[in-house]
């Protein structure tokens, strides 16, 4: 079998959708033919019609997607979008406009809701994956300059990660730090932010993908307060492999990932935010957390989706 993957900012930026694709494509290059098509070379269809590939991903929606669909009609490929955007405009386009052969919803809420736009194509749940080999606790630590207990925050400083709640949040903490990590065009504003509620009991940094073991690994804590319309998270899951604890929203998403690996709360109430992060700062979770990451294991959903594309 031979795939394409499109992914226009592969190596360019670490979200979740490119460690999405660096890890599936790596465990299915063990038995299967990968091509990653990156930048301008993502969009361009031509050269994927005439690849001869059996299974193309188009990885950044819209555009990509519908021409990655209409593109079947000459290359004879199938066609599989993953629910990355997140329940919204994006994956109704992925769906109800690109008419996807196998659309993958990532969780029940979200493979509830795209039943609800297939009109063709097969909808199946896969979630997204951690190594938990790279991510695992007793690794090695770094120096991170904070005051221990570390609250640990990963994802792009935008707003819909809310990072802000989480500032606030931790102002009512009595003790402790956070840590952000991450880049993106709040930066400033949030850091801002920190440095009046926190002081030196904060720091935004930004590390290299490779170097994420250990920064989870020097860290307490983990929490992302994200709007509930967030495809997944695969930080949760590196953080519960890394034996750290969760604070997460209140929803059916985050509680499907985290499971007994954490604590919900309503991030919208600074107070009562702040009392589930002292609450949890007081628990050992190393043994749930990392029995919940394993659930989630690369190796198993590369299974999974080497099923889906053999049948």
């Amino acid at each position: 079998m031979k795939i394409a993957f499109l992914s226009r900012y592969q190596n360019s930026v670490n979200r979740g959708a490119e460690t999405f694709v660096f890890e599936l494509s790596k465990r299915l290059s063990r038995k299967f033919k990968i091509d990653i098509f990156s930048g301008k070379e993502a969009n361009c269809v031509n050269k994927i019609i005439k690849g001869n590939y059996d299974i193309v991903i188009p990885m950044n929606g819209r555009m990509q997607s519908l021409k990655a669909s209409v593109g079947r009609l000459t290359g004879g490929y199938r066609v599989l979008i993953t629910g990355q955007s997140g329940i919204g405009r994006d994956d109704i386009w992925n769906i109800a406009i690109a008419k996807p052969d196998i659309f993958v919803a990532l969780t029940d809420h979200s493979y509830r809701w795209a039943k609800k736009w297939a009109w063709g194509s097969k909808i199946v749940k896969i979630p997204n994956g951690v190594d938990v080999e790279k991510f695992k606790a007793g690794g090695e630590k770094m120096e991170i300059g904070l005051q221990k207990p570390i609250v640990l925050s990963v994802g792009a400083l935008v707003g819909y990660k809310h990072h802000e709640k989480l500032i606030s949040a931790m102002s009512k903490v009595n003790k402790g730090s956070l840590l952000i990590v991450g880049l993106g065009k709040n930066k400033d504003e949030l850091e801002k932010m920190g440095r009046k509620l926190l002081g030196d009991r904060f720091k935004i940094m930004h590390f290299d993908y490779e170097d994420m073991p250990e920064v989870y690994g020097s860290c307490d804590l983990f929490s992302l307060p994200s709007w509930d319309r967030e495809a997944f998270g695969i930080v949760y899951l590196e953080a519960l492999s890394s034996g750290l604890g969760v604070v997460a929203p209140d929803d059916e998403t985050r509680r499907e990932i985290v499971g007994e690996g954490g604590l919900f709360t309503e991030v919208d109430d600074p107070v009562a935010y702040a009392e589930c992060i002292g609450k949890a700062l007081e628990i050992d979770w190393s043994e749930k957390a990392r029995n919940q990451a394993m659930k989630f294991s690369w190796e198993k959903i590369a299974l999974e989706y080497e099923k889906v594309m053999l049948e």
